[in-house]
């Protein structure tokens, strides 16, 4: 009895981190055959877990079903959802924090007390920082995503950066989290071109808008092409250098909403970011410690020889309290 028990929990195990199993499969990672793997099959459906079988290769799968069925996690598996639903507390999404907290708190009852001791660790040894910013409401997210698999067109309102809105019809592709915001690569019918949308500030009209075919992504790499777009796109100067440092060290020193960072050579990469003062690009830039050669734009070469004189000049300024 205690190892027919054992083989449902592993049987179950298998079926939540697989979509589909064949029985021959099932059989032979339990050791079993294939008439015991429909046996046990047979009683996890009994148990109340919907598994759903079906003819030729496609096998056995585990359904959704109404109730929740217990799920199986490994000593890892447990921390990691613990920390994330603690994570998620103080996140990005309006509305989620109670839902996470309840969450965790049913997670703690269930863990045994050598995992409890690991998450209550971490917790009590660790101090959030409390970071202001804007929220995303869950329907929203989860509509947009819904509407990305479904590839169903959404209108919506949009208000940019200057306080600015609009009316727009928009195909969209994926959602980019980045840091304590979210946002939509979509392809802007009212634009005819792919845009990048900050969520937030994303207000859905219903109805939505019809389904459309998929087109070509802007980038493969999505990553890439978002923080392009929120790094430089919004700001009046549009700034690129060549940076005299390996482009994974360049990288460490910025988030990708800030800056994006192209490989040249194992010794220096291009740098590109915007701003909407050009002070504030020269110093941002100096800042970073390490040489730099400017090409656009242009009158920002001008602009950091006025600031070099300028603090040339109070460095060479005697102290007044000497």
């Amino acid at each position: 009895m205690l190892e027919t028990s054992a083989r449902l929990l592993r049987l179950l195990s298998l079926l939540q981190i697989h979509r589909d199993w064949s029985g021959a499969e099932l059989a032979e990672r339990l050791g079993v055959t294939p008439r015991t793997v429909r046996r046990d099959v047979d009683r996890l459906r009994r148990l109340g877990y919907p598994v759903h079988a079906s003819a030729g290769v496609s096998g056995y799968r585990l359904g959704a079903g109404s109730d929740l069925p217990p799920l199986l996690l490994d000593d890892d598996e447990a921390v990691a959802v613990a920390v994330g639903l603690r994570t998620a507390a103080g996140g990005t999404v309006a509305g989620i924090e109670e839902s996470s907290v309840r969450a965790l708190a049913k997670l703690e009852r269930v863990l045994p007390s050598r995992l409890r001791h690991r998450v209550h660790a971490l917790q009590s040894m660790t101090v959030p920082m409390p970071a202001a910013g804007p929220t995303v409401a869950p329907h929203v997210l989860t509509a947009v995503a819904a509407a990305c698999r479904d590839h169903e067109s959404l209108r919506i309102d949009y208000r940019s950066h200057d306080g600015s809105e609009s009316s727009r019809l928009v195909e969209p592709h994926r959602l980019v989290a980045a840091g304590r915001r979210w946002y939509l690569v979509a392809y802007d019918t009212s634009r005819a071109g792919w845009r990048t949308f900050r969520l937030d500030r994303v207000s859905l009209r219903t109805p939505g808008g019809p389904r459309f075919v998929p087109r070509e992504p802007p980038d493969a790499d999505l990553v890439a092409y978002t923080s392009r777009g929120i790094s430089n796109a919004p700001y009046r100067y549009q700034g690129r250098f060549t940076v005299h440092a390996p482009a994974a060290v360049v990288a460490e020193r910025m988030s990708p909403t800030t800056a994006t960072v192209e490989p040249v050579d194992a010794r220096t990469c291009v740098l590109t970011c915007g701003s909407n003062s050009l002070d504030a690009m020269a110093l941002w830039v100096a800042l970073m410690g390490v040489g730099f050669e400017v090409h656009e734009p242009p009158e920002l070469v001008e602009h950091i020889r006025a600031l070099a004189d300028r603090l040339a000049d109070a460095a060479r300024r005697p102290d007044p309290a000497g």
